[in-house]
């Protein structure tokens, strides 16, 4: 089953063939999302990467919180459903 991780802190020049590099030695990513700024278009230093096995995801938040990519510590974790919002 699919398992999507969050990924934090992470290099603004980091692109999402760079994500998928690095996480693809734990397991197969099928897809990666970097989230911009609606306003600039710029990284804004967060990331989602989904797995398409939730063994893989576990591993690799095992070996990738923490870890220094670009000078900066990133911090993986499961990804938690977005809230719903009243509009």
């Amino acid at each position: 089953m699919e398992k999507k991780l969050y990924l934090g802190n992470i290099p603004y020049e980091m692109s999402g063939e760079d994500i998928k590099k690095e996480f693809s030695e734990y397991g197969e990513v099928s897809d990666v999302f970097i989230v911009k700024d609606r306003n600039t278009g710029r990284p804004r230093g967060f990331a989602f990467v989904t797995f398409t096995e939730g063994e893989e995801a576990d591993k690799a938040v095992a070996a990738m919180n923490g870890k220094e990519i670009g000078g900066r510590k990133i911090v993986v974790s499961e990804a938690k459903p977005q809230p719903e919002r009243d509009d």
